[in-house]
């Protein structure tokens, strides 16, 4: 038996920051992204603090933000960006 796949989606904040970024830059956080399908929590991946169940993902100087909804077997990734704005939100 395979393992669960999840789907991944991105929220329009989210997409319009990737569509933003450059080819390079795009290419990598992808692979990263689609990586999450198979294991949405891998190595490396820390728990936000604070009231929801937000993760981040790096990716070189970027940051992924996502949560996770194991019961439908999506991940919602909130919002992508350079590691000095990211957080700022």
């Amino acid at each position: 038996m395979s393992p669960a796949r999840y789907e991944i989606q991105l929220s329009a904040s989210a997409a319009r920051a990737f569509r933003k970024l450059d080819g390079a830059t795009q290419l990598r956080l992808a692979r990263q992204i689609d990586s999450l399908a198979l294991n949405p929590r891998p190595h490396g991946t820390r728990k936000l603090e604070g009231e929801r169940d937000l993760y981040r993902l790096r990716a070189g100087d970027y940051r992924i933000i996502y949560t996770v909804k194991d019961r439908l077997l999506v991940i919602l990734v909130i919002a992508i960006g350079h590691r000095r704005d990211i957080y700022r939100r």
